[in-house]
């Protein structure tokens, strides 16, 4: 009985151990990732904005934090209905930082047609730090393909 609830025991410390154990970099990254991506086709710029640092800059400069929310915004305001599909992250970690390449396709309309009013395909490179435990965009550069 004794050496039951001690496996019982070392089992249940193990399982803890293993719940707190914290999830790999380029993961976290990639649910940040996912998480903008349901931000932007629920259309709510905020919740994409909090994966934004505070002192982001876009574009070589010509786009801040600011100017990034007004732009969400503005789609968000001219689409009933917003559809974000991404290629492959490529993602590569150096320390408390990190680049992401991919290439992303924008969709965006009224949302009662089949097919979509508005698309476009970008280009995107941007740069990541940690910020305590979480991921932040600090600097992206986008540029339209088709």
């Amino acid at each position: 009985m004794t050496r039951r609830l001690l496996l019982l025991c070392l089992t249940g410390l193990l399982l803890l151990v293993q719940g707190c154990s914290r999830k790999p970099d380029e993961q976290r990254i990639r649910e940040t990732v996912a998480a903008m991506q349901a931000a932007m086709e629920t259309r709510q710029p905020r919740d994409f904005m909090a994966h934004i640092a505070n002192d982001f800059t876009g574009n070589d400069g010509t786009v801040d934090r600011e100017g990034l929310h007004n732009v969400l915004r503005g789609v968000a305001l001219r689409n009933g209905k917003l559809g974000v599909t991404l290629g492959p992250l490529d993602i590569t970690l150096q320390g408390d930082r990190a680049t992401l390449d991919v290439t992303a396709t924008f969709t965006g309309g009224e949302g009662d047609s089949l097919l979509p009013d508005r698309a476009a395909v970008y280009s995107i490179h941007s740069a990541w730090r940690r910020e305590g435990p979480e991921w932040r965009c600090y600097s992206a550069k986008w540029e339209q393909k088709l």
